[in-house]
């Protein structure tokens, strides 16, 4: 489990009075360091006020938990929730770092892969701190919301939000942890072929919603490229992509030795939100739950 990241340290400045040698005037003056998931020092003199995230799971964060006149912008690829529309437009790619001085946030917030740390160093030299944040299984989403809540101080927003997601998880867990579980290959694009890949949050949500992932090398990329072998070899009992005459028109006709797969054959073939399986955001339990629903639909219920 991670930590908080941050922390208080006070610099301090001794002075002297010529005219009392038995009292020394002592100024302190405080700075806030936070550490952030890429182990980067940020230091800052007060707690962030003004906010704004540049990838789209991370503005659904700061919208479930943070007042949203907290929020000073989104990136023009954030569509919820429903307040977003409501908040000015910063590009993050290419980063329009004119509109980013027009809104001046006190601090920035972001999931690695997403801003390149050389964009993050000229923010830093605007003086707006870039956090990132990295997630490798479905709990590290949620301590970050835990985290983010401290530094924004709404802890108490953050706590109930996490607990109530806890316990949708927990729900599904219960009722998937003794199910069959079938392999899942789950394809992110077709030419080439590339799909969720083992060492990917998609492989802690296949566990949680009672399934495991298909693809069983640990790749060097969290999406690789597969040969049509290699798809051939691990025989996937289930393909999410899209519904299975979307597929079948496209993926395997680009393919069709790949209609000799289990998926194929059971027609156990589906398309999924995108939005939900991409981002790491407060909708996660609601995501698992549309993996549940597809694979194991006898059993699975909805989020209330």
């Amino acid at each position: 489990m991670k930590s908080c990241l941050y922390y208080w340290i006070g610099f301090w400045l001794l002075s002297f009075s010529a005219c009392s040698s038995s009292s020394d005037q002592q100024s302190q003056d405080k700075k806030i360091i936070y550490v952030d998931d890429l182990h980067r020092q940020l230091v800052v003199s007060n707690p962030p006020k003004k906010v704004m995230a540049l990838a789209p799971s991370m503005t659904e964060v700061l919208f479930a938990i943070c007042d949203t006149n907290q929020i000073v912008a989104i990136t023009q690829n954030c569509n919820f929730p429903e307040a977003v529309k409501t908040k000015p437009i910063v590009n993050n790619y290419p980063m329009d770092y004119e509109a980013l001085l027009q809104v001046k946030p006190d601090m920035i917030f972001t999931v690695e892969g997403i801003t390149p740390v050389t964009d993050a160093e000229r923010m830093a030299q605007m003086n707006i701190p870039v956090y990132y944040q990295t997630y490798t299984t479905v709990e590290d989403i949620l301590e970050g919301m835990i985290r983010i809540g401290e530094i924004m101080g709404r802890q108490e927003q953050a706590q109930s939000l996490v607990d109530s997601l806890r316990s949708i998880k927990q729900e599904i867990s219960g009722r998937t942890s003794s199910l069959e579980k079938p392999s899942v290959l789950a394809i992110t694009w077709q030419d080439p072929i590339y799909a969720y890949g083992k060492n990917t949050i998609f492989t802690d949500k296949l566990h949680i919603a009672g399934a495991i992932n298909a693809i069983d090398t640990v790749f060097e990329a969290p999406f690789p490229a597969l040969t049509r072998e290699y798809i051939l070899k691990i025989n996937p009992d289930v393909l999410l992509g899209g519904s299975f005459e979307h597929m079948d028109s496209t993926f395997f006709r680009l393919y069709p030795e790949l209609r000799k797969i289990n998926a194929y054959k059971s027609k156990k073939i589906y398309a999924v939100t995108d939005d939900l399986q991409s981002r790491p955001s407060p909708r996660v339990m609601q995501s698992i739950l549309e993996i549940e629903q597809l694979i194991h639909p006898t059993t699975a219920t909805t989020l209330k």
